[in-house]
């Protein structure tokens, strides 16, 4: 191979992710991603006391396992009822990523 075909292919290799767009419902990094996001929230009187987390993991994006489920969550955290929810993702350059669903409530 050229030395100029092998430059254009890393480049290429380099670029292409940039050129390729993916709407997604929360902010993605190219390289390393690491966000805490609300799910919902209600009116509800008295104070959180308990909080319960549930995981998942992906490897390359080919394998995920794990229930981030809020039912996991909230009988992690033996939950019976719920005032908010919040959501947590860290990815490493699409190769490792854990997520969790995290419950508060009484």
């Amino acid at each position: 191979m050229r030395k100029k075909n092998k430059m254009q292919l890393i480049l290429l290799i380099v670029l292409l992710p940039l050129l390729i767009g993916c709407a997604t419902p929360y902010p993605v990094g190219f390289l390393y991603t690491e966000i805490k996001l609300p799910v919902e929230g209600e009116a509800v009187s008295g104070k959180a006391t308990k909080v319960g987390i549930a995981e998942c993991k992906s490897i390359m994006g080919w394998v995920a396992t794990g229930d981030c489920s809020i039912d996991a969550a909230v009988k992690d955290g033996n939950i019976t009822k719920i005032h908010y929810i919040d959501w947590e993702a860290e990815n490493i350059l699409g190769v490792i990523g854990k997520y969790k669903t995290i419950v508060y409530g009484e």
